[in-house]
């Protein structure tokens, strides 16, 4: 987790030097970066707003056992997967406020599998009954995050089940990707038409970087390369260096004018290609090392 704090600094300090002329609905640049404690009320607006969204597609008896973007998922399999997952977040925190120790990490790799069994585990839970658990534990999660003083949003490490120890700070996020995300699933697999909110991708974009460094593949036999992803716009937008070898993934705000293979995304785009939804962005230069890359990640 030291390259995603690191890379939260950086992304601080650019945002500082261009929060200037770089806003969004006539907030600064700074609000958009979740990894901050600036932009802590942004976030919460926006898992709010996203939760809301979920929440009144969830509760429609139609849609109870619809299909959705996720294999082998139906709506209420979403809800039981963001009711399991929740509820191990109030683990985690009662754990970093105790100092109790806890099991080691799951593991992202297993995770999609795990997800699914928890997820389906709730199947004979009425409709109503899992809704109401959820809107629940949302309202105790959001009590938790508008708790988080300025130290604890970065200071604070806070047990994840899969993840292991991350900064207080991953957990808005979290809940966004649970409700932002799943909404979006539900949205495409009930056949209608939609895109992923700019809000959802603009807060998301950074973390996604996190995402593909904890789902690459083993690079055991990997030859060492250097790519960048840039991302077109939005108040996280920017040049991105990404750095593979044996030892996994890193990145790094900055030039990629010397690299051979430059990966460009709209913020929603980059956002469901990490999140494996579908194969997006535009290669400039070495194709073949792009497709390489990109192709190097596992679903969760």
């Amino acid at each position: 987790m030291r390259t995603i704090v690191r890379y939260a600094n950086t992304l601080h300090k650019r945002l500082a030097r261009e929060d200037a002329h770089i806003t969004k609905g006539g907030e600064l640049a700074m609000g958009w970066n979740a990894m901050t404690y600036d932009g802590k009320d942004t976030v919460l607006r926006v898992v709010r707003d996203q939760a809301e969204g979920f929440f009144t597609l969830a509760e429609v008896p139609e849609t109870w056992k619809a299909k959705t973007a996720c294999p082998e998922w139906e709506v209420r399999d979403i809800v039981g997967h963001i009711v399991d997952t929740t509820e191990t977040y109030f683990e985690g925190f009662d754990a970093a406020h105790s100092h109790t120790e806890v099991d080691p990490a799951y593991g992202l790799a297993g995770m999609a599998k795990r997800a699914e069994e928890q997820g389906k585990s709730f199947r004979d839970s009425p409709q109503k009954e899992m809704v109401d658990r959820l809107r629940t534990d949302f309202d105790k999660m959001m009590g938790i995050f508008e708790g988080l003083t300025p130290e604890d949003w970065t200071g604070l490490t806070v047990p994840h089940f899969y993840m292991g120890p991350v900064p207080a700070f991953f957990y808005p996020a979290f809940q966004l990707m649970d409700y932002g995300i799943h909404s979006w699933d539900i949205r495409e697999g009930t056949g209608r038409e939609h895109g992923l909110h700019s809000d959802v991708a603009d807060l998301l974009t950074p973390f996604m970087f996190g995402i593909l460094a904890g789902t690459m593949r083993a690079a055991e036999s990997v030859e060492p390369f250097t790519i960048g992803v840039r991302i077109l716009s939005g108040p996280n937008a920017g040049d991105n260096r990404i750095s593979v070898s044996q030892d996994g993934m890193t990145y790094e705000p900055g030039d990629v004018s010397d690299l051979p293979a430059v990966i460009e995304f709209d913020p929603g785009s980059f956002v469901l290609t990490a999140f494996g939804r579908f194969n997006g962005g535009t290669v400039r230069g070495d194709k073949k090392l792009a497709d390489r890359f990109l192709g190097m990640f596992f679903r969760i």
